[in-house]
């Protein structure tokens, strides 16, 4: 396999963002806060909206033309101007090569344009590969936790890096 590469994604590229979306539902669907059936319903119009610039930032990770990766960047409400990385998901034939820290690091790079400090993400309780590479790239778990939207026994932790300095 050769080097990956990762683009941004724009309002076009939509369908490129939709599919790689449904098949890291269908891979790691514990991964997300969304479901495989839900988004399959969704229709041109919904994909669109997603990929408005004011909703944040989506990343590819390209290898030899195919996309191998996926990561998003937005600020959610009630966060203190954080922003959150989210539908974060590497295929299986890239992981372990650095398809993930790229990914994240795009995201990153985004937020410190947009003038953000603090970058926060939700890891699953038990999903210790993902941890490690976040724990890696500056991100420090804190005392903070919810349930998984799709399954209340189980727990996501957060997990924060801070960008520069506070001014």
């Amino acid at each position: 396999m050769g080097p990956a590469e990762v683009r941004r994604l724009t309002p076009e590229d939509w369908e490129i963002f939709r599919d790689v979306r449904l098949v890291a539902l269908a891979d790691s669907p514990e991964a997300f806060a969304s479901s495989l059936d839900r988004e399959q319903g969704y229709d041109e119009a919904r994909w669109r909206d997603w990929m408005q610039p004011e909703r944040g930032v989506k990343a590819i990770a390209l290898v030899e033309g195919r996309v191998v990766g996926v990561a998003g960047g937005w600020v959610p409400e009630g966060r203190g101007g954080a922003v959150e990385v989210y539908s974060m998901w590497v295929d299986p034939v890239a992981r372990g090569a650095g398809v993930g820290a790229l990914l994240v690091e795009e995201v990153v790079g985004w937020a410190a344009e947009q003038g953000y400090h603090k970058i926060e993400l939700w890891v699953v309780d038990g999903n210790d590969g993902a941890a490690r590479l976040y724990k890696r790239l500056g991100f420090e778990a804190v005392n903070e936790s919810q349930p998984h939207p799709n399954d209340p026994g189980l727990r996501e932790w957060l997990m924060v890096r801070m960008l520069g300095a506070l001014i």
